[in-house]
């Protein structure tokens, strides 16, 4: 099998870290395996440290034989490398995840979250069909820096826990929920709408989006080059 020429598949953004302060992503969905391949090969003869986003379990494979070492989440559908974590630094970020059925955007979030410097923690179903389970764990979200809440059905968490803490909320609806929750709609327009001050929404099922402002907010400002 012939490889692709990588100017038929990518122009990578090599200088992004410099630049932003925060690494190259490569976003998968849409991708072919050979595509992923190619790009992968290439992150690891520039050694730039990337995330890549939306990986099924066959691209990750693809990744993780090009690129040794590379950590990986099947649940997220994450893979990073190199596969270690920096050294958190900044406010802490909390993860609280509404339903089980959130989980794969609440850990792409937390995930992305620990993969740009940040201490991160994740807590799973606490949603408001039992309001016992968020109050739990109000002095773990009143320590956070920022908390990400990621919903979906009514979308109702982050207008619940941004009523209960002083911190920034970033609100991540989902598209888990029957007919009439419209694919995340329903819990996004919620989101939208809430009556807390102090949240802002990313798009449906966007825990990268979810992850990577969290970082921003919680972390200090990153040195600026001019590259």
């Amino acid at each position: 099998m012939t490889e692709l020429p990588l100017a038929d598949v990518a122009t990578l953004d090599l200088h992004r870290e410099a630049r932003r302060g925060y690494p190259e992503a490569v976003f998968c969905e849409g991708k072919t395996v050979d595509q992923i391949r190619v790009i992968a090969a290439e992150i690891g003869r520039t050694g730039v440290r990337t995330l890549f986003t939306r990986a099924d379990a066959a691209k990750a494979a693809a990744i993780t034989s090009v690129l040794a070492g590379a950590g990986s989440d099947d649940v997220a559908r994450l893979v990073w490398w190199p596969g270690d974590f920096p050294a958190p630094t900044g406010a802490p970020v909390v993860v609280a995840c509404a339903g089980t059925s959130d989980l794969p955007v609440a850990r792409e979030a937390w995930l992305t979250a620990r993969y740009l410097g940040r201490a991160a923690e994740l807590l799973v179903d606490v949603g408001v069909a039992g309001l016992h389970r968020i109050l739990a764990h109000l002095d773990h979200l009143r320590a956070a820096g920022v908390c990400v809440v990621v919903a979906g059905m009514d979308g109702a968490l982050p207008s619940v826990v941004a009523g209960l803490v002083a911190c920034p909320v970033v609100a991540v609806p989902t598209s888990v929920g029957y007919g009439a929750a419209f694919d995340g709609l329903a819990a996004l327009l919620a989101m939208l709408n809430a009556c807390a001050p102090g949240v802002a929404v990313v798009n449906i099922d966007n825990g990268y989006g979810a992850g990577y402002l969290a970082a921003q907010i919680a972390g200090r400002p990153p040195t600026h080059s001019d590259v």
